[in-house]
């Protein structure tokens, strides 16, 4: 058993451990007994970036000892596919979670622009964690296929989600809860972001990630 509390924040695609919701659980958690750790899930090769390996990086972080996971879109995506396999994940706080992640890219893309990214194996994508475009293989799709869509996971879970979201709809995280009762959910009147709403994210989410708050609860 681990001597304090270990979370991970998990971040989203393209963007990476300093961004600005990671910093901010780093802030609201120090002094509270926590081991916090914002891993670059990327581990400087955004080019190859896989879902697998992502999944590698977090089982590895979280080892032989229980750990908490928050996860922003791809991030809590990636937290409720670790939670599905490994019981060692006690709870998740998931942001805007980018289920339904393979469809989506087909969606946003469209299938000439997808065609064209797997012919190439080169899309530039815009990488917020770096400020500049990045080039990324096609392989994140391949890898993608063997992936349920919405993971299934039995550890409680509280979601937060932006009802002006354009990027993954609230619906997502709706349907989620609804065939989850291990899961709540709590809309927000935010965007994919949520940066603007981290506060009152942080009222209802910190008691949780601190396990003062039951299962039952959610």
């Amino acid at each position: 058993m681990a001597d304090s509390l270990r979370v991970f924040y998990l971040h989203g695609f393209a963007s990476g451990p300093t961004s600005s919701k990671a910093k901010f659980f780093r802030q609201q958690l120090t002094g509270s007994g926590v081991d916090f750790s914002a891993p670059d899930l990327a581990e400087g090769n955004f080019e190859a970036l896989t879902i697998t390996a992502q999944l590698a990086v977090i089982q590895r972080l979280i080892g032989l000892e229980p750990a908490v996971l928050i996860g922003s879109s791809l991030g809590g995506y990636l937290a409720a596919l670790t939670a599905a396999v490994n019981p060692l994940v006690k709870r998740l706080l998931l942001l805007a979670p980018a289920f339904d992640f393979l469809p989506r890219w087909k969606e946003r893309l469209g299938p000439e622009q997808m065609e064209q990214w797997r012919i190439t194996d080169e899309l530039s994508v815009f990488h917020y964690g770096e400020g500049r475009n990045r080039t990324l293989s096609y392989r994140l799709m391949t890898d993608a296929e063997q992936y349920p869509l919405i993971p299934d996971f039995a550890q409680p879970a509280l979601l937060f989600h932006g009802t002006q979201d354009e990027v993954v709809p609230v619906d997502s995280s709706r349907r989620f809860v609804y065939t989850h009762p291990n899961a709540r959910l709590v809309a927000l009147s935010s965007d994919h972001q949520l940066t603007d709403v981290l506060d009152s994210i942080w009222q209802d989410g910190g008691a949780f990630l601190l396990g003062q708050t039951s299962q039952s609860q959610c």
